[in-house]
């Protein structure tokens, strides 16, 4: 159920295309309104309860916070029904 909501909350994305999607993994490209690519990256592992998630610029070493906005957007509108899973802690 989460992984379905996740699909759809990406797939509405401006300027975003989904190139992966299965039942444990979704990856997309995003676009930046500068038309820079970034990669965005979900990974389901059920055993521990966790989707790992990446959010990458392709091009450069800074990107401004984007990818940071962008992940947290994306967490913001899942949190109504992953209300139950722990809260990760930050490496």
């Amino acid at each position: 159920m989460l992984f379905r909501r996740l699909r759809e909350v990406v797939a509405a994305m401006p300027r975003t295309r989904i190139v992966t999607a299965t039942d444990d993994h979704l990856r997309a490209v995003c676009r930046t309104r500068l038309g820079f690519r970034d990669d965005l990256e979900f990974r389901w592992c059920p055993s521990d309860g966790v989707a790992h998630v990446t959010s990458t610029s392709r091009v450069g070493l800074f990107d401004f916070g984007v990818n940071r906005r962008r992940v947290e957007r994306v967490r913001r509108q899942l949190e109504p029904i992953s209300r139950g899973f722990p809260r990760p802690t930050r490496t």
